[in-house]
């Protein structure tokens, strides 16, 4: 290190030289970089601690403009060039040399329209714009470095690049929208990367991970990482342009949902991860072959704890790095669409987690939250709540969901937990909420959320749709915006979930009083448009498998979900099944093992896995049992009143009048000759009997059919006398 040049010609003062050095400059632009002075003319700014010598070189020409010599602090160097001609800096360091543009001899990087569109919380390119991305400054390739912490007093990225030294990069101010920004020349893509922060009170705190960066380590490691801009070549033309209709009201929806790490492990690592092609190669086969008409994904967003299943993500904008990059992600949803196959995301926007390196206090202060922990924290799970009535917050979350749809072709997002959004009372006792403006529990500010996002989604993303886990009565969850409602396309129906599991549950000798739990369901069931969901919420914590928590044998539970399984193909709604559920998994799900597909050495298992193949092809291919899902008039009962034999029959009614019959029996007693009233004479064929050998049963039933005779039953013309075996389900459908 050579002696220090403390001359008086220096144009700094001691304060600003140590300010730089102890890492508490707040505008590092206004010493660093090219200035010109009134006593010494221009002069290069630059502070390398550590660095033996430092040139300025002309960068067109590659001749030398000055050296630049240290000054006041070590590591602050200073030169005077002859002319203003744009220049790298030449650096010597202990045992390496190093060639760079001063990233302080650039211009703001953000567009003013950018600042004017974030401030608003409208700008929905705001990964592309904010965070961390290759571009290139006049005529330079780097990085561009953009964060919104309004009460910092000073940001500084740090990273690989320069030793994680938060006094190296130091930020610019672009005052009134809190946005720091600073561009790095000669960075590439693949650089871990933070934000060092000091807040307010010149506190340093925690680094920060970057909430817009669009890739990230792989867990338990927290930094985030530079990713490429390079746009991904689709080949899903034609699903694209065919999507809003294949999502339609109207059309079948049956809904495979899974977890990423956990549906299957690499066969020479059972405690490993498929990453996503590998996935895709077996996941996809798997979902045509069982006639599943989407795949929907558990949070993927990136989240520090693999056991909240992605829930408490901080990433909004990157795909785990569990599973590969986002390119890989990309490849994934391609093959799915050409295979015919949608994709949806569980999506989070009501909370995230209290980890030191995320959004919780970002700037020193409740930036992302809630200062007030009425509002601001939730007691369930430990976590913070976002804002929703900062714009700058509900900007972040809208560009957020923008960006799956957009730039990953995602064909919709469940949006989890809106319960807890909408309800400001939501968990919380008398005196640890605050009501609204009116003096009632509603979050008013959550609600303008969703339904702003619900319709930037439906302008922006043509046949996405988004849809709403709402444990409540809320009116109008799937209205449109304009006619008061919250604008989701699909609401979860966990009321008939609840319901019917603890039908299910119950000994059939005690199902007789407790009839109304199947049959409720249809007093509300054209409300909204629904979909009915098995989801994994109902195998874990204690709550057994589906299988698990029915009484009897195996051979019992098994028929048993088998006819509950068609009873739910067969009541209006779209479909949802977690994993595991369509072979009868004994067990609760468990992230960190996997599907025991050895079950399927078993016939029982086997029959119930090829049951839900037959019932998404059945569902797919008989337009009355999907067609008119939320129309009251598509559905009719039969028998909805034989609480005594537990007996439910209903019929499905198509748009051309074309109709299936559906029959339930939930007890192990056959039942012989049981009328049912039907719509018309001729013969009905069996086209579906959950007893059917091939799905594990006893082979009972009508032989292929049965005759409708000119007998009234039931109010209708018409009536056959069936045999409906025990714990079984019937589908007929009339022959032409």
């Amino acid at each position: 290190m050579p002696d220090l040049d403390l001359r008086e010609a220096t144009s700094i003062d001691r304060s600003t030289a140590d300010s730089i050095a102890e890492g508490r400059i707040h505008d590092p632009f206004a010493v660093l970089g090219p200035h010109d002075t009134p006593t010494m003319g221009r002069v290069i700014r630059a502070y390398l601690p550590g660095a033996i010598a430092v040139r300025a070189v002309e960068r067109n020409t590659g001749r030398e403009l000055c050296p630049l010599h240290e000054i006041a602090v070590p590591g602050l160097f200073e030169g005077r060039p002859e002319t203003d001609a744009p220049y790298y800096l030449r650096i010597d360091w202990p045992h390496s040399g190093q060639e760079m543009e001063d990233p302080y001899s650039f211009g703001p990087v953000l567009e003013d329209m950018d600042v004017y569109l974030f401030s608003e919380g409208s700008h929905w390119k705001l990964a592309e714009q904010i965070g961390a991305a290759p571009t290139v400054m006049e005529g330079i390739a780097g990085v561009r470095f953009a964060v919104w912490a309004p009460n910092a007093r000073r940001v500084a990225v740090v990273g690989d690049f320069n030793n994680w030294d938060g006094r190296r990069h130091p930020m610019r101010l672009r005052h009134g929208a809190g946005l720091w920004e600073l561009f790095i020349p000669r960075l590439k893509a693949g650089e871990r990367y933070k934000f060092e922060i000091r807040d307010g009170d010149d506190r340093l705190l925690p680094l920060k991970a970057d909430p817009l960066a669009r890739a990230t380590e792989l867990p338990p490691a927290t930094a985030s990482v530079v990713a490429e801009n390079s746009a991904f070549a689709w080949s899903d033309e034609e699903w694209m342009a065919e999507r809003g209709s294949r999502q339609a009201a109207d059309q079948p929806m049956s809904i495979y949902e899974i977890h990423a790490g956990s549906w299957m492990r690499p066969d020479s690592d059972a405690a490993g991860t498929l990453d996503w092609d590998a996935l895709g190669e077996r996941l996809i086969p798997y979902v045509i072959e069982h006639g599943f008409t989407h795949i929907e994904l558990m949070p993927i967003m990136e989240h520090p704890f693999t056991g909240s299943w992605g829930y408490q993500p901080l990433s909004q904008f990157a795909p785990s790095a569990r599973y590969g990059p986002a390119a890989a992600f990309a490849r994934m949803v391609d093959l799915c669409h050409r295979a015919g196959v949608g994709v949806i995301l569980d999506w989070v926007p009501g909370h995230f987690p209290s980890d030191a390196h995320g959004l919780a206090r970002f700037d020193g202060t409740a930036l992302y939250e809630h200062a007030d922990p009425r509002e601001g924290f939730h007691p369930d799970w430990s976590t913070y709540v976002y804002n929703f009535g900062r714009r700058e917050v509900r900007g972040f979350l809208i560009a957020s969901a923008l960006y799956w749809l957009e730039r990953f072709h995602v064909d919709g997002l469940r949006v989890d937990a809106v319960a807890s959004m909408i309800y400001r009372d939501y968990s919380r006792k008398e005196g640890e909420w605050i009501p609204n403006r009116f003096g009632g529990r509603e979050n008013l500010e959550a609600i303008e959320f969703l339904k702003r996002l619900n319709t930037v989604v439906r302008e922006r993303c043509p046949g996405a749709i988004t849809i709403a886990e709402e444990s409540t009565a809320w009116p109008g969850v799937t209205a449109p915006v304009e006619n008061g409602g919250l604008g989701f396309f699909y609401k979860w129906n966990m009321g008939w979930m609840h319901d019917t599991l603890s039908y299910i549950s119950r000994e059939p000798v005690h199902r007789i009083w407790h009839h109304e739990d199947v049959t409720f369901g249809l007093v509300y069931a054209f409300s909204e448009r629904f979909v009915l969901p098995l989801s994994h919420d109902e195998v874990v914590h204690g709550k057994g498998s589906l299988y698990g928590r029915i009484a009897g044998t195996a051979e019992e539970r098994l028929a048993t979900l088998r006819a509950y399984f068609a009873f739910m193909w067969t009541h209006p709604g779209k479909k949802l099944l977690f994993m595991g559920g369509e072979i009868g998994q004994p067990n609760e799900w468990n992230h960190d093992g996997a599907i025991p597909w050895r079950l399927l050495d078993n016939r029982l298992h086997a029959g119930l896995q090829k049951l839900v193949a037959d019932l998404n092809r059945l569902y797919r291919s008989e337009s009355s049992l999907h067609a008119r899902d939320s129309e009251a008039d598509g559905f009719e009962w039969i028998v909805g009143d034989d609480a005594r034999n537990s007996v439910f029959v209903w019929l499905r009614r198509g748009n051309s009048g074309e109709c299936s019959i559906v029959a339930l029996n939930m007890t192990p007693v056959g039942r012989d000759n049981y009328r049912i009233g039907l719509p018309e004479p001729g013969r009905y064929r069996e086209v579906l009997n959950t007893d059917a050998e091939v799905y594990g049963g006893a082979n009972r039933g009508n032989l292929g059919g049965v005759i409708a005779l000119d007998e009234p039953s039931h109010g209708r013309p018409f009536s056959a006398r069936l045999y409906l075996p025990p714990l079984s389900a019937i589908v007929l459908k009339k022959e032409a």
